[in-house]
């Protein structure tokens, strides 16, 4: 969006709304291997770089990622223990309408922001990665074998304290 219109966002996925995906691009996208392989797994911001519909018109470029975005989502779902009851969607992407009806369309179980279960959306990031700035303060281990796959409890990061002013 900066580099077409200069804008963060979509705002509202009105450019999203407009357009239309593109089930090519799509499908391309979806068969990367990340998505078949089984977690922990772990993305570089440009191991997609190939799949960025740059080649179509705008609104429908926009319409095209928010369709990956959703679809990847649902294709995450094939590697968890069991069906989620319902999905929570946190950050920016729950004020995208476009964005929330493509998840409640490809998502086989409610789709709902995370206020509606009384959590603060815009909050909920910052005050995860404070809860594991503290852990690392603490020499606590941040990855379990019972919550990421991590063959052992790791601690991470140092701590590098500022020079004096």
């Amino acid at each position: 969006m900066r580099r077409h219109t200069g804008g963060a966002a979509d705002i509202d996925g009105a450019l999203a709304r407009a357009g239309a995906a593109s089930a090519a691009h799509v499908a391309r996208f979806l068969d990367h291997p990340y998505f078949d392989r089984e977690p922990p797994k772990s993305l570089d911001r440009d191991d997609f770089q190939g799949a960025i519909p740059d080649d179509l018109a705008l609104a429908d470029g926009a319409a095209t990622l928010t369709e990956m975005t959703a679809a990847a989502a649902a294709a995450a779902a094939r590697h968890f223990p069991a069906p989620p009851r319902e999905w929570l969607v946190c950050g920016g992407g729950r004020h995208n309408p476009a964005l929330m009806a493509a998840l409640a369309r490809l998502l086989p179980a409610p789709v709902r922001s995370v206020e509606a279960v009384g959590w603060d959306g815009d909050a909920l990031e910052a005050q995860a990665f404070a809860y594991l700035a503290v852990r690392s303060v603490l020499g606590l281990p941040l990855s379990l074998p019972s919550t990421t796959g991590a063959p052992h409890a790791v601690r991470g990061g140092r701590v590098f304290p500022t020079a004096a002013a």
